[in-house]
């Protein structure tokens, strides 16, 4: 069974500066995280041993610390705002994509265009965005396309780490809207992301047909990776760490693709790999200790 690791895959450059920022020894035990720093449990829980403290946005009450800070998807200047009026110290740990993002979606609705974010709407990165519009609309799918009725000059933007063949379907089908005069498109998605977009199709013009992607069941991008490869009718499992490997998805396997979202740790996929090897090097032996 051939393994084949991706070009890119695993933790970009915005998640490491969140992740280095929030395990600076002067933030030992004096620092809360407001939300997933980042969407990988792994990192949580290093975080967590290393004092950091993790609360909801709904438990700002409670928090302990004089410091406070930002997740990589980022957060709306109301709710920044909102903790500096506490008396807390906010660090930004915003990943500069993402900035990007919030920059543009305003830029749009301050040149007249209604803004629409191309995205999942309660995904933190969007309700930060929307958070910082006047008027706004989320649209994940064509179901949502008739909440921009009365609106004939659209700004679309997208959530970072989005398909592109999806957004530009759905920004051709706002196009079609009979009310829409003028469309202004942006491409948000980071470069990151359709790196590893891109290194999935690598890995399926190799003719793989098993995918392995690792990643956090939360994490948005991580999704999309392995929505790619089930698209091409090709089995695929998206999971968290190498205990999670079921030896049954490798029966009758001939060439095994394995991937990970931009949250995941490279020691995780490192697991993960010796993980899969060990399991191939199984069914070799198994299969030459069968009788010709």
């Amino acid at each position: 069974m051939r393994i084949t690791l991706a070009q890119a895959m695993g933790t970009c450059f915005g998640v490491q500066d969140a992740i280095d920022l929030a395990l600076q020894p002067e933030f030992r035990d004096k620092l809360t995280v407001v939300g997933q720093l980042v969407h990988n449990p792994q990192t949580m829980e290093r975080l967590r041993e290393n004092g950091v403290r993790v609360i909801e946005r709904d438990q700002i009450d409670s928090i302990a610390t004089e410091a406070v800070m930002v997740t990589a998807h980022g957060a709306s200047d109301a709710t920044k705002q909102m903790l500096r009026d506490r008396g807390l110290t906010v660090y930004d740990a915003t990943c500069p994509l993402v900035i990007r993002l919030h920059k543009l979606a305003r830029f749009l609705e301050r040149e007249g265009w209604f803004p629409v974010v191309v995205g999942e709407a309660d995904h933190v990165e969007v309700r930060g965005v929307i958070g910082n519009l006047k008027f706004a609309a989320v649209v994940h799918d064509e179901t949502d396309l008739p909440a921009l009725a009365g609106h004939s000059r659209i700004g679309i933007v997208s959530q970072t780490t989005n398909r592109l063949e999806k957004v530009q379907k759905l920004v051709e089908a706002i196009r079609a809207l009979p009310w829409v005069e003028s469309v202004r498109f942006i491409d948000t998605i980071c470069q990151p992301v359709k790196d590893r977009q891109g290194a999935i199709n690598v890995l399926l013009g190799q003719d793989i047909d098993l995918g392995l992607v690792i990643g956090g069941r939360n994490s948005a991008n991580t999704r999309k990776l392995r929505d790619l490869i089930l698209d091409r009718g090709i089995e695929a499992h998206h999971f968290e760490r190498a205990a999670d490997l079921d030896p049954a998805w490798f029966v009758g396997k001939q060439h095994v693709g394995i991937t990970a979202g931009t949250s995941t740790p490279q020691d995780v996929i490192a697991e993960v790999h010796r993980a899969v090897q060990v399991i191939a090097a199984g069914q070799t032996a198994g299969s030459a200790s069968l009788p010709g």
